[in-house]
């Protein structure tokens, strides 16, 4: 299956991207800037309400000496499934509660639980101690830390970043190969798959929109200062070089116009090898567009339900 944007969609994705092209470009150059991004990010979310249908719980995933906060969200219906979700933010900035109106969307759409990882940042931890948080969390959830959701299917999700710690997530967990196999599916928005750089991210130039290009090589090193490029693309570190066999079904998706873009479309092609992928180039869509307010956000949001009720559904 295919998303094809009308050409209204188009119009209108253009007109937001004029609105775009004013903006700063998000980079990564310091520890100070992040850390005043998350200030005023958490400043923003004090007093935000949930629908009355939704139940959010704060709970604490723990495996391996690690206690990783996870944010739980529940609907009214009994669920078919539970969805692990990384939210993004370069690693550097973001939280579980900023995914809110996302998976607000996904349980009661798709009547799914999520549990939403808030993993540490790379302002106050490294690389390594942010995968041992994501793993921590899956290896939690998949031995039936939630033991009431035993036995239901369990879905990965990551955007952008967090589209990176969710498939390097998945190729640590072929350590537990019985864990690995609960996972039933994985969603893939606009990760970062190759720490040193896909071709797309090397040719980023000024004009790019919310990322900013030019600097997005420096921005990687930043996080592994002390490896070279031949290390960072050593997997778990970088998942588009890793053993994907055994890997899920995956549902990805990509914008025309974001720097990251080769990182999907090369990591979809290794792992059609092994497993059923449905991949989605979006023309005119930027890095982040799904939260944008526009119809190809919305249109991409709701094929992403529709898979998920698909798998359920089938019993795949």
């Amino acid at each position: 299956m295919n998303l094809a944007p009308d050409d209204d969609a188009l119009v209108e994705a253009r007109r937001f991207n004029r609105k775009l092209a004013w903006l700063p470009r998000f980079k990564i150059s310091n520890r100070v800037t992040p850390a005043l991004i998350q200030g005023l990010l958490r400043v923003s979310q004090l007093g935000a309400r949930l629908k009355s249908s939704i139940r959010v719980e704060q709970g604490l995933a723990h495996a391996d000496g690690l206690h990783v906060p996870v944010r739980i969200l529940r609907g009214a219906r009994p669920p078919r499934g539970v969805v692990l979700d990384f939210h993004g933010g370069g690693w550097v900035i973001g939280n579980a509660q900023m995914n809110d109106e996302l998976n607000t969307e996904l349980v009661t759409a798709c009547d799914v639980v999520v549990v939403s990882v808030d993993y540490r940042l790379a302002t106050t931890a490294p690389l390594a101690d942010i995968m041992d948080d994501c793993l921590a969390a899956a290896r939690w959830l998949l031995s039936d830390g939630l033991p009431e959701y035993a036995g239901l299917p369990v879905y990965v999700l990551g955007e952008s970043a967090g589209g990176h710690l969710a498939a390097a997530t998945l190729l640590r967990l072929k350590a537990w190969p019985e864990l690995l196999r609960r996972v039933d599916g994985t969603i893939l928005y606009y990760g970062v798959y190759d720490l040193a750089g896909t071709p797309s991210v090397r040719d980023a130039g000024p004009d790019t929109l919310v990322l900013h290009g030019a600097s997005m090589l420096a921005s990687l090193r930043l996080l592994t200062p002390d490896l070279s490029d031949e290390q960072r693309r050593q997997p778990p570190l970088s998942p588009l070089y890793g053993d994907l066999a055994r890997m899920p079904a995956a549902i990805m998706f990509a914008g025309e116009r974001d720097p990251l873009r080769d990182d999907t479309m090369l990591l979809a092609e290794r792992w059609r090898g092994v497993a059923e992928v449905e991949c989605h180039l979006l023309p005119e869509a930027a890095h982040g567009y799904i939260r944008f307010p526009i119809r190809m956000a919305a249109e991409t949001r709701s094929r992403v339900h529709a898979w998920l009720r698909e798998r359920y559904e089938s019993g795949r």
